[in-house]
């Protein structure tokens, strides 16, 4: 095939896939032409998880009109002259491929008028091919509509993800830059419903509430930046929020990170944040934060990934250290002394409660999730689950004979899969001593319990059957943007565990049903549970989210450790045990008993 020259057409669909990668891709390039325009008002619409359209609207300085289809041409750019000027780049845009990049593969029209002119223009293109270019009345500023995106590019378009997806996306884009510019007012409106909005007060507070909820932010301490160790290092600002060790997740998503009012992305930095964290969390659990990182333009390289999301820092040592400190600054002196209220074995690890009981006011411990489900009685024809009811403390302790497993049409549908266990006691409320044939076993009763549950509920999904327990009263619980996508993405699977949950207008959803394992629980608490896992799912799969979701379930109704258990709590946990298909490991992998033989006990003794 003999060389040629690409038409401008065809190279620029080709350099769109670097800038364009999707829908979020064109609301943020049109999003940072509006901030580098002094926009303090910007509205994003948004129908088909945009790829039908997408429409950014803001009132900035404008494009005067006879400029507006120069605006379309490949590298225009009013941002910078020369190639100096890279070195004190002040802007989020510069290279001048945005709106060539969104053209060549979308139908876009511009409507623009420059502050000091008295009407403006409006510039058709469609594939990259300007069609039109004519006068327009227009307000100040630019709104600039994008539809029917890669319609002309159908192998980019097969690979987007669904419309939920899509979404979730914008709406986690829209709120860092609401983030990083507290005093710009954002809007935006998904599907002809309001999503998000900004107050533009200035005041970094107002977004996060409107971003985390105020439940999350009420545990978010204040980050200021720190005077530099050396004289001879940059000037270095960092601050925002951080939470406190308390308000934990399981992944480092939430740490959000600007510099020069730029979202970027660097595992350095992220780690600062979690080193300076050190000692105060669990292995595997990450704080929230926002920081926003401020220093001079000649500082910092931000010419060196395709999106503009990496950075490149002249002294990046300094810029490690200036994140660390600030953020360890801020939770050794404001971290307050976490109260005593709340469940001592909920995920988030509120820690103990104090309570009367009703005779003379003696402070106890408040019951624990599914105490009041611990009749752990095994069914013949069940995998194994325990009723709502407390155990009958006059009931003796079944008779051996009762354990032996009928022969013949009376057979239970699930074989025994350990030997008989007679239980001898309970250690440290936390592990089951029980005796078998074949010597000793010290068995968790947490992950024991796991094990059962679990076994029950996916042998329900098998069969079709969620069991859910429907709330007395609807809830309705307001969400977070992000949050709220991802609910809506998961409605399916989260129906498949026994959640009903209906959109309520906006990011509300109202709770009729949660599992009945989690009837106990408020409906608000058990969704945030099942949120953490959401968010840090990175296998793909509605499968592999589902079992994740059902482990999560289990783990969180499951009896706990430092629960004292009757005779009869801890023989039916037993004998539920003995019939699940996999008893030895939890559904996380963790051991559920440990078994010491009779020639061991005997060599310990001395019998040998």
């Amino acid at each position: 095939m003999p060389i040629r020259v690409l038409s401008d057409v065809v190279a620029a669909q080709i350099a769109a896939g670097e800038v364009v990668e999707r829908p979020a891709s064109v609301v943020k390039e049109l999003v940072e032409n509006a901030l580098d325009a002094g926009a303090m008002a910007v509205t994003i619409e948004v129908e088909g998880g945009g790829k039908r359209l997408v429409r950014v609207s803001d009132d900035g300085y404008g494009i005067p009109s006879d400029e507006a289809a120069l605006a379309f041409a490949r590298h225009s750019t009013s941002k910078l002259r020369t190639v100096e000027d890279l070195n004190h780049i002040e802007t989020l845009g510069f290279r001048g491929e945005a709106l060539t990049s969104i053209a060549a593969v979308s139908r876009t029209t511009l409507i623009t008028r420059h502050r000091d002119e008295t009407a403006g223009a409006a510039v058709l293109v469609e594939g990259g091919d300007v069609r039109e270019v004519r006068p327009a009345g227009a307000p100040a500023g630019t709104v600039v509509t994008v539809e029917n995106l890669f319609y002309n590019t159908p192998a980019r378009l097969k690979f987007l993800k669904s419309e939920s997806t899509e979404r979730r996306h914008i709406t986690q884009l829209v709120t860092r830059y609401a983030m990083a510019y507290p005093d710009v007012r954002f809007r935006l409106v998904q599907e002809g419903r309001d999503q998000f909005h900004s107050t533009g007060s200035g005041d970094l507070a107002d977004v996060l509430v409107e971003a985390f909820g105020l439940d999350a932010f009420k545990e978010m301490l204040e980050v200021c930046p720190q005077p530099a160790p050396r004289s001879d290092l940059p000037p270095i600002e960092v601050y925002g929020f951080s939470s406190t060790p308390s308000l934990n997740r399981s992944n480092r998503s939430h740490i959000i990170l600007f510099v020069n009012g730029r979202s970027i992305v660097d595992q350095s930095l992220t780690y600062a944040v979690v080193q300076a964290y050190h000692t105060l969390l669990p292995t595997g659990r990450y704080p929230l934060a926002v920081l926003m990182i401020m220093l001079p333009p000649e500082e910092v390289d931000v010419n060196v990934h395709p999106t503009k999301a990496e950075v490149r820092f002249r002294v990046p040592d300094a810029v490690f250290a200036a994140v660390q400190r600030a953020v360890r600054r801020a939770v050794i002196d404001q971290s307050p002394v976490p109260p005593m209220q709340g469940d001592p074995y909920a995920a988030d690890g509120a820690g103990w409660g104090a309570r009367r009981d009703e005779a003379g006011g003696i402070p106890t411990r408040p019951l624990v999730p599914g105490e009041q489900q611990l009749r752990l009685e095994l069914e013949a024809f069940s995998p194994g689950r325990y009723s709502q009811q407390r155990p009958d403390v006059t009931q003796l302790p079944p008779a051996a004979g009762d354990t032996d497993i009928p022969v013949g049409p009376g057979k239970p549908a699930r074989p025994r899969t350990l030997p008989i266990l007679r239980v001898v006691g309970q250690v440290g409320a936390m592990y089951i001593v029980a005796e078998g044939p074949a010597g000793v076993y010290l068995i968790d009763q947490h992950a024991a319990h796991e094990r059962i549950m679990y076994e029950q509920f996916m042998a329900q999904q098998a069969a079709m059957e969620p069991v859910a327990q429907r709330t007395l009263d609807a809830a309705t619980i307001e969400l977070p943007a992000a949050a709220a996508r991802l609910v809506e993405e998961a409605l399916d699977v989260l129906a498949g565990l026994g959640f009903e949950l209906e959109p309520f207008g906006g990011n509300t959803f109202r709770v009729r049903a949660i599992p009945a394992l989690l009837a106990d629980r408020q409906p608000d608490e058990v969704l945030y549970t099942m949120l953490e896992d959401l968010e840090s799912g990175a296998e793909p799969g509605a499968a592999t989210l589902e079992d994740r979701l059902t482990r999560r379930v289990c783990k969180a109704a499951a009896v706990k450790a430092g629960q004292t258990l009757s005779y009869e709590e801890m023989d039916g946990l037993i004998r539920q045990l003995e019939r699940c298909e996999y008893p030895r490991t939890c559904p996380h992998g963790r051991p559920t008993m440990l078994h010491i033989s009779g020639d061991e006990l005997a060599k310990q003794f001395g019998r040998e």
